[in-house]
């Protein structure tokens, strides 16, 4: 017998009270920020935005004079309230909590504690998340919040199941940080390798628009026009969450007679996100090295070349290249680019043999940092499905019936 099961059985050998969410705990949704303050220059005070609460960290600052009551300190618990109810511990210090996202604090450290809460919120909120509507834009309301009930076993069993669960925390944490700073390296020696600065020879740089065959905007696809079957298709903001330099299979798929004036992307050609939320990544490129003939959404830019595709990724992902995506751009709540931009990107490029030689040297490098399967992430991805096992076999209590 654990020590958990030892210590149910000592103190609530009848089973566990479970109360309404909001009898025990708050929350507090965030403040409707004026975007046109915001900046990425580190100037006022950080900002937990809907895109910040998976990491619990920030590049957004804002100016804006907020009510004290949204601002945040390290460790507060946070909720994304739009797409996906990820559910995250904030990890700086001081902060704003920002409109769509929601701060959860229990009512009495006595009754239950915070560290409990985070924990058993994660697949609650998955829970409910799965339970919407697919194929729209899932929304976290507060009707959802009044129904959710949660356990609450005495202090002495919350201390110990928060104890164990935090020590998987701790070195998943730990093994990314690892990870981090490896791609970090990664990154440095792919900029270094693709400077040519030692290279035997001059390497000549051509602008995109020199090597291109054709270049194009794709069509736009609606959110409720995705299927789970059908003609495979990019929308551009998966550009920004789900592909990295390359890919071979779209995650979506969607209806031909739902596209008006239908764009086709095939094999070697790269994609380009020219509408984004960030002056840094906007116009963020992916090679696609599939042999499907797929569907590019809207706010698509399509290049079709001659040249080795994961090469041209992988040039256009360098600092130098992204400095001039986001060159002239402005910041605000949506950032844009265009075909003429895209046009004018300007990178070295050196023969296909060379290119080759490049890619499988490159291609190493990005598995050992994004491959599931292997190293580091496959550790990080075993070390948190070991978590979530333990942390439902500890969070699953027979209720008490008075």
């Amino acid at each position: 017998m654990s020590k958990i099961e030892r210590l149910i059985a000592k103190y609530c050998p009848d089973g566990i009270r479970y109360e309404p969410l909001l009898d025990v705990a708050s929350v507090l949704y965030g403040y409707p920020c004026d975007a046109s303050l915001f900046n990425e220059l580190g100037e006022g005070i950080p900002l937990a935005r809907i895109r910040d609460v998976l990491t619990g960290e920030t590049s957004t600052f804002t100016t804006e004079q907020v009510p004290e009551k949204y601002f945040l300190s390290r460790g507060d618990l946070l909720v994304g309230m739009d797409g996906n109810f990820h559910v995250s511990k904030w990890n700086m210090d001081g902060g704003i909590l920002c409109q769509r996202v929601c701060k959860f604090y229990s009512n009495n450290t006595q009754v239950l504690l915070d560290g409990f809460l985070s924990h058993w919120l994660k697949p609650v909120m998955k829970n409910v998340e799965n339970g919407k509507q697919s194929g729209t834009v899932k929304h976290l309301l507060d009707k959802d919040i009044k129904m959710i009930r949660v356990p609450v076993p005495p202090l002495e069993v919350q201390r110990e199941i928060v104890r164990v669960l935090d020590d998987f925390t701790l070195l998943t944490a730990e093994l990314t940080a690892e990870l981090t700073a490896r791609r970090k390296q990664y990154e440095y020696y792919r900029d270094s390798l693709l400077s040519f600065k030692d290279a035997v020879g001059a390497v000549p740089r051509v602008r995109l628009k020199d090597i291109a065959i054709d270049i194009y905007r794709g069509s736009g696809i609606k959110r409720d026009q995705v299927t789970e079957t059908g003609i495979p298709c990019v929308r551009y903001g998966e550009i920004y969450t789900t592909y990295n330099t390359w890919f071979d299979k779209c995650v979506s798929h969607t209806v031909k007679d739902a596209v008006s004036s239908p764009k086709y992307f095939e094999h070697g050609d790269i994609l380009f996100a020219i509408t984004g939320e960030s002056v840094d990544d906007i116009a963020k490129s992916v090679a696609y090295v599939g042999h499907d003939r797929c569907l590019a959404g809207g706010d698509i830019v399509v290049l079709r070349h001659k040249q080795n595709p994961k090469y041209l990724s992988y040039a256009l992902a360098t600092d130098n290249a992204r400095r001039q995506k986001s060159k002239g751009k402005i910041k605000s709540k949506v950032v844009h680019s265009s075909v003429p931009a895209i046009e004018d990107i300007e990178i070295p490029l050196p023969s296909l043999d060379v290119q080759e030689i490049i890619v499988n040297i490159l291609d190493n490098f990005e598995r050992m940092c994004n491959d599931l399967s292997v190293g580091l992430p496959a550790e990080i991805e075993a070390r948190q499905k070991q978590y979530e096992y333990y942390r439902d076999k500890l969070l699953s209590f027979r209720e008490y019936k008075s």
